[in-house]
Formats: C-alpha cells, sequence, structure tokens
C-alpha cells in the first residue's frame, strides 16, 4: 500500500511509513501472524495530526471493515463495522427520520475514528460527546481476545477506549443510538455579534433554545473591530428532506499548488465576503444539512490550498470563568504573530459528562484556530497560545495536534495515567509516544532514583 494513503489530512506530520489492511492486522492480533514493533488502528485520516500516526510502528487500515450489521428504526439502534464512514450512517437512517445525535464538522470519519477519539459536534450543549451515545462495542486486543464492551460489560475497558485514541486495540465495531429528527433539514439564523463581549451575552440564551450553535470569528479584525463575528444557530425544520444529499461537493483542489494560497490578502478579502454574505439577513432560513454541517466536506481536498508544508490545528477549551478574558488573548497573540486562520470557529460546551477516561470537551469555551505551516515562527504562536491555555485552566485538543509537549497533554490530561494503565501493549501513536510515554518515562526515572 503506498504510504500516501495513511497520511493525516493537515499534511503537518509525515505518514506513517507501514500499513496493512484489517484483515492483516485482526489475523496477527489473533496470533495467526507475526506482530510488528506496535500497531494502531487507522479510520480515515481525518485527524490534523499525528494521533492516527504510528511512524516507528505499523497502522491498520480499517476502512475495508464497512457493513452496517444490524438496524432497528423503531429504537434508533445502529450496529455497524469499525469501518464505516458517519456518512454511509447518515445515508442508511435518514429515511426513517434517525440522525446521529453528535456529529464533527466533516461526515467522512469513520465510526471507530469517532468514538476513539470521543468527538464532538455544534450540539455539545444538548448531547454530549459522541460516546455518551454508544450502547456497546467489540474490541480486539493483543492477547487474542475480542471484548464486548458496555457501560456494565467490561467497563473500564469500555471508558478508556472512548476517547482513548485507538490505544486500546482495534475497535471492530460498534452499536450507537441515534436521535430521531423531523427532518434533515436545518432552520439556521445568523446573528452578527460586535465582539466578544457581546457573543458571550448571547451564547448561553442561544445554547438554550437551539439544538446547535457556533460561531465564526473575523480573527484578523483589530481595534474596534476585534471579536466580531457571526452566531449561527440552528434547529431541525419541522418540514423538510428525509433523503441524505450526495456525500462530498463536486468542487475539488486538484493539484497541491508549491505555496500557501490562504495568505493574509487573501483571508482579509475571504472574511469580508464571508461576513457580509451570511450576515446580511438575520432572518431564519432553511438549508441542507451538508452545507451546515460540513462546508468543508463540498470541496475535495481542500487542504491542498495549504501549500506543501501543510497546517497547524490549535483547538483549545477554557473554562467559563476565564473565557472573556483567555479568548481575547488567544486571538490577540495570533495577531501580534502575523498569523491568520482560514476559519475560526468559538463555541460553549455545556456539562454533560463524557463516560470517556480522557474526553477533551469539558465545561467552557472551544476556540479553533487553523495557521499555515511557516516553521519557528508558528510553532511559536502554538507554545504561546498553549500557555494561555493551560494558565487559563483549560486544555488542548490532542487529536487536533502535531506538536504538542509533553508538558502541555499533562495540564491539559491530568488523569493520562489511567489511559496508560489500560492500553494495549501492543498499540502505540506517535502522539503517544510523542507525550504520554515520555511522561511515564519520566515518572519512572524519578520512582528508580527514590
Amino acid at each position: 500500500m503506498a504510504a500516501e494513503r495513511f497520511q493525516s489530512f493537515g499534511l503537518a506530520t509525515p505518514p506513517a511509513p507501514r500499513g496493512i489492511g484489517a484483515d492483516d492486522g485482526i489475523a496477527m492480533l489473533k496470533g495467526g501472524q507475526a506482530k510488528p514493533a506496535s500497531l494502531l488502528a487507522y479510520g480515515n485520516g481525518r485527524s490534523y495530526g499525528d494521533s492516527c500516526q504510528n511512524e516507528a510502528g505499523t497502522v491498520v487500515d480499517m476502512r475495508s471493515l464497512n457493513r452496517i450489521r444490524a438496524f432497528n428504526a423503531e429504537t434508533g439502534l445502529l450496529e455497524a463495522d469499525g469501518g464505516v464512514l458517519l456518512s454511509d450512517i447518515i445515508a442508511h437512517a435518514a429515511p426513517y427520520g434517525l440522525f446521529p445525535a453528535v456529529i464533527p464538522g466533516t461526515q467522512f470519519v469513520t465510526l471507530g475514528g469517532a468514538i476513539a477519539n470521543d468527538v464532538h459536534g455544534k450540539n455539545h450543549h444538548r448531547r454530549g460527546t459522541f460516546g455518551c451515545h454508544v450502547e456497546t462495542l467489540t474490541l480486539l486486543r493483543s492477547n487474542g481476545k475480542t471484548y464486548r464492551c458496555s457501560a456494565t460489560d467490561n467497563a473500564r475497558l469500555f471508558r478508556a477506549t472512548i476517547g482513548g485514541m485507538g490505544l486500546t486495540g482495534l475497535i471492530l465495531s460498534a452499536s450507537i443510538r441515534l436521535m430521531r429528527v423531523p427532518s434533515l433539514d436545518i432552520v439556521e439564523t445568523a446573528t452578527p455579534f460586535r465582539d466578544l463581549g457581546e457573543f458571550f451575552d448571547l451564547a448561553e440564551a442561544a445554547d438554550q433554545v437551539n439544538e446547535y450553535a457556533v460561531a465564526w470569528i473575523d480573527q484578523l479584525a483589530g481595534g474596534r473591530n476585534s471579536g466580531r463575528g457571526l452566531l449561527f444557530t440552528g434547529n431541525h425544520a419541522e418540514h423538510g428532506s428525509h433523503a441524505a444529499s450526495r456525500a462530498g461537493g463536486t468542487l475539488s483542489v486538484p493539484v497541491r499548488p508549491p505555496f500557501n494560497v490562504l495568505n493574509r490578502p487573501f483571508l482579509t478579502a475571504f472574511n469580508a465576503a464571508y461576513r457580509w454574505k451570511k450576515g446580511r439577513s438575520a432572518a431564519p432560513r432553511q438549508v441542507g444539512y451538508q452545507g451546515f454541517f460540513f462546508p468543508l466536506d463540498g470541496v475535495r481536498d481542500w487542504n491542498r490550498l495549504y501549500g506543501p508544508k501543510g497546517l497547524f490545528q490549535h483547538q483549545s477549551v477554557v473554562p467559563e470563568e476565564a473565557a472573556r478574558e483567555a479568548v481575547p488573548a488567544l486571538l490577540a497573540a495570533a495577531r501580534r504573530a502575523g498569523q491568520g486562520s482560514f476559519l475560526t470557529v468559538l463555541k460553549r460546551f455545556g456539562s454533560i459528562r463524557s463516560p470517556a477516561l480522557l474526553s477533551f470537551p469539558r465545561p467552557g469555551y472551544t476556540l479553533t484556530l487553523d495557521f499555515p505551516n511557516r516553521g519557528s515562527a508558528t510553532l511559536a504562536l502554538l507554545r504561546e497560545l498553549d500557555r494561555i491555555t493551560v494558565e487559563a485552566g483549560g486544555a488542548v485538543n490532542p487529536y487536533k495536534d502535531a506538536r504538542m509537549g509533553a508538558d502541555i497533554f499533562a495540564s491539559s490530561f491530568p488523569e493520562w495515567p489511567r489511559l496508560e494503565a489500560l492500553r494495549d501493549p501492543a498499540f502505540m501513536s506517535s502522539f503517544w509516544a510523542r507525550t504520554a510515554k515520555k511522561l511515564d518515562m519520566r515518572r519512572s526515572a524519578v520512582e528508580a532514583a527514590e
């Protein structure tokens, strides 16, 4: 298999050097073949960093495990292989008035990947994370045994696998509970806000009356326009389509340009046009679900616009009490560094707890920034964003990261030793080797010296 199949979507990290198919990976774990140095499941490669990479070992391409095994239209319970895409689940359930309770910003992620990263969507305040809707999962470990896991069966493995970034074994299949919706269409309202103070005043009230809420920030705007943006709220339309539309758009970026196309002049013009187009009317309008949930899916290979060096994404979450100071500080740091973010997204997380041992969402506000990879200057900015986040009592998202240091990870996820204790010894990722394993080695060295 070509190494390019296993590259992270952001291209800021190198592709995994070796890959095998799901059948071979399962045979290895069941004792039919010799095991490599380490394994890691690979879904559809939509992570922006190295949580889906295993540079020192082998990745197992799970996409051939793509069957929907069972579906109950009355209860909304769907069982599928770990390699099934969310787009396929949407298409299968839509005619019955059912829809995933939680979906991220792309439908081209696998079921196993959504569980392993405990992804979130625009309705965390209502539904929590993806893991909140997982009923059971089937996990294959390197001891050759298959475990049925749920909140009551093998509960520790269940909690470690949700949000466990693929480190507990191969997720062969899972059962999830879908939610009933009147249609797939969304009634969307765009509300302009002058600054972040006005956004924070709007956000909690918007969450109380809407299924979905997310804000777009004009990240390049400074001075009196600093923090301006649009708050998008949405609810499923009472009368609309029950048919899933074609997954993915007709537009594409056919080649990767030799330089970053998303430069500051382009971003300034884009932000002005986007703000005018989306914010010119405050009246609700009915839109298709593809455009509301998956705007970037409409342009295939859009990541190529960042050029050969790719992009870095920084997603942080800070507690509500710190957000009014921390979020402006994060945006100001990016402006001072002269770095423009193509899409800057701000939303409020609710208080629904995930069953996962390690889950990124927690009560507060989460800010997402995308930066072209400009080498040391971009890395310095990301370290500054890390510092602001951690000092505010927040966390940095590991499954969208390609360079986080071990100490930042430990500050963001102080419970990491609990996942390390349940990690399958034959499984490793480039991210875990770069963060938790370094912390574990440091801890072991201190204990040995005592």
